[in-house]
């Protein structure tokens, strides 16, 4: 799948790219309809080698596919997390979708999320399925691809039911990152601070925890990372004099894991005796307190 971003005045949208239908997907993000948009070509074209394409970086400089991390030979189509890889890469090898065929590309259908805030979220899409996660109060739609008309059917919609308070304590809009996708779970958080995995087939949900306060001025709109078996999130509201943490989730039961704070004495930070920085005046202890001034860390 291949995804590009972009951002004109008063719109940002993204588009995606299926191999196997060779179909693509635009997404409207600042308009109030979400507008999801399939085209189809006039013949397929086979997916070369990522090693083989040159890809153009964003100073000019022409590099090899190959020298992206994680870059796949076997392009399966699929946008599993939001940035397509854990070395947030944001790159397709697919090719069925180029600068020959882009001008037949054609409204097929659109989707209205019934949410007019800002939508932030990369949509994901696994097998047949795109799942999109709306701005505060953060709906998770699933959304068949393959259905009647073409696609663009809904499978089901949850409801986190986030607070209505929560969009008082955003700095920022009360926009949402995204979710990510593994063993059969999608995983989202709210802005009322819950991290939630939701039954990807089903939409039935499978737990839902707690990591946060709005009254301390908590918020969350991060995307979560999914990395052996825990949910790496963390929090929003650093305008607002909130301490900032880390914490994993265990993916099976939503149980926290650990929590480390970006602020605070080694034990807080998870600074361990493993720790080895370069420079000896980073060697001494706690200098998470120690190097700010008296109660500010």
């Amino acid at each position: 799948m291949l995804r590009i971003s972009s951002r004109l005045p008063g719109l940002a949208h993204t588009s995606i790219f299926s191999p196997s239908r060779c179909f693509a997907w635009l997404i409207a993000w600042r308009a109030p309809l979400l507008a999801v948009i399939l085209i189809g070509c006039d013949r397929g074209e086979t997916t070369q080698s990522a090693s083989a394409r040159v890809v153009q970086t964003q100073t000019g400089v022409a590099d090899s596919a190959s020298s992206i991390a994680t870059a796949t030979t076997d392009e399966d189509g699929e946008w599993r997390m939001p940035a397509k890889d854990y070395a947030s890469t944001r790159y397709s090898a697919l090719q069925q979708i180029n600068t020959t065929n882009v001008r037949s590309m054609r409204l097929a259908w659109s989707f209205s999320t019934g949410v007019l805030r800002g939508h932030e979220a990369a949509p994901l899409v696994v097998g047949n399925t795109m799942y999109l996660v709306t701005p505060h109060p953060n709906y998770l739609y699933a959304i068949d691809l393959t259905g009647a008309n073409g696609g663009g059917t809904l499978k089901w919609k949850y409801d986190p039911g986030a607070s209505r308070a929560a969009a008082g304590v955003a700095c920022c809009d009360v926009v949402n990152r995204g979710a990510s996708y593994a063993d059969g779970r999608i995983f989202f958080n709210t802005l009322d601070n819950h991290t939630i995995a939701v039954d990807a087939t089903t939409g039935k949900e499978l737990w839902k925890t707690k990591l946060g306060d709005i009254n301390r001025g908590e918020t969350m709109t991060m995307a979560p990372l999914v990395v052996k078996g825990k949910v790496l999130v963390g929090n929003s509201g650093g305008e607002f004099g909130v301490r900032g943490w880390l914490t994993a989730v265990d993916a099976a039961t939503g149980a926290i894991a650990w929590r480390a704070y970006s602020t605070g004495p080694d034990s807080d930070v998870l600074i361990g005796a493993d720790f080895r920085p370069f420079y000896s005046a980073d060697r001494a202890k706690d200098l998470g307190v120690t190097s700010w001034p008296v109660d500010q860390w």
